[in-house]
């Protein structure tokens, strides 16, 4: 067991360079993602993250995936992305909910938002300005603000159920006992949820719940409501200055990854990378000593985002993990079985349940 350092990858198509080369329509298949999950999870990695948009890349539905993928893998952390700007609060509480019954207490989510008015116009309940959105201006603070009290909807609605809500006395024939079952009554700008939800509550209490920040609203918004922020560090100032800023929660610096140098000059010529991460390029050895020094910064863990699938995972597997093990940075085996375990993290108390 090593000192403390998390590790965990971004799983993006056949890879985060937008080059990046791909067998057919693989990316559509279910083995392809279960291929991806167990060789992550052959490096005894934390979880992984699966990405989502409202776009027209071209992809799956990640919780889907996760769920798909869940019983074919036994210790590793599924992290999905949802889309909070533009779906209900009670429905994704419910699929969280499944896929950590699905994975025995390996779901996670993040939220995210979508500034962008092509993806409202998929739904038509809302109109966006054309146009680029900062993280100050009114839209985009009203969209974190949602996406706050979204995610205080899905934590209320996961304690809906006490953990010994059911009873199953076949005697009586009482199923549940229902005042173990509470109305979570949410009144807010953005959403008005009685409750309670329909599935009882997950094995983990509460599924793990991770945002994706590159300014101060976002580092509140996870310190509001998450328990990993993922954020794109540039060297050791910044992750200073996030560690001040966001410092109640697991943080994790993200960064794109080659390990091969030549490989990606050949995709560079076809079609331009450009990335909010740091780009890594570079032996496992140079990528250790990077992580390294960040983690001895303030960082708890790190999202790696393989430059191109599966090449560069296989590097993170066989490359940067048996280097870090060498230094003494990364487990040997799996010591805990849910993921709020392998991160640490307490399963939490329900909030309604009494004395």
């Amino acid at each position: 067991m090593g000192s403390g350092l998390h590790l965990a990858v971004a799983l993006e198509g056949s890879g985060w360079h937008p080059a990046a080369p791909h067998d057919g329509d693989a990316r559509f298949t279910a083995g392809h993602w279960v291929d991806l999950v167990k060789e992550a999870e052959r490096g005894l990695l934390d979880f992984v993250t699966l990405e989502d948009s409202l776009g027209p890349e071209g992809r799956l539905d990640a919780v889907q995936v996760a769920a798909r993928v869940a019983p074919l893998t036994s210790r590793i952390g599924l992290v999905p992305t949802a889309i909070a700007t533009h779906t209900e609060p009670f429905h994704l509480s419910k699929s969280l909910a499944t896929l950590d019954y699905v994975s025995e207490g390996r779901a996670g989510v993040r939220v995210r938002v979508s500034f962008r008015p092509e993806d409202a116009r998929h739904f038509g309940r809302r109109t966006f300005p054309e146009g680029p959105i900062t993280a100050s201006d009114q839209l985009a603070v009203d969209l974190l603000e949602e996406a706050g009290d979204y995610t205080e909807v899905l934590r209320r609605l996961w304690d809906s159920w006490e953990d010994d809500a059911e009873i199953r006395d076949a005697a009586t024939g009482r199923f549940i006992d229902r005042d173990k079952l509470h109305y979570i009554d949410f009144e807010g700008r953005f959403f008005s949820v009685k409750g309670p939800s329909i599935t009882p509550r997950p094995p983990q209490g509460q599924p793990l719940v991770t945002v994706l920040g590159h300014a101060d609203p976002v580092y509140d918004l996870a310190n509001r409501v998450a328990d990993v922020l993922f954020f794109t560090p540039r060297g050791v100032d910044d992750i200073r200055d996030v560690a001040a800023k966001a410092p109640d929660v697991h943080r994790f610096a993200d960064l794109v990854v080659f390990f091969d140098a030549d490989r990606k000059a050949r995709l560079d010529e076809q079609a331009e990378l450009t990335s909010d991460a740091h780009v890594f390029v570079g032996s496992p050895t140079d990528l250790a000593d990077l992580l390294a020094e960040w983690h001895e910064a303030g960082v708890s863990g790190f999202r790696l985002r393989p430059g191109s699938l599966p090449e560069d995972l296989t590097g993170v597997v066989d490359g940067l993990v048996p280097e870090l093990r060498r230094r003494g940075l990364f487990r040997t085996s799996y010591e805990e079985s849910t993921l709020r375990g392998l991160l640490g993290l307490p399963r939490p108390a329900n909030r309604y349940a009494t004395a």
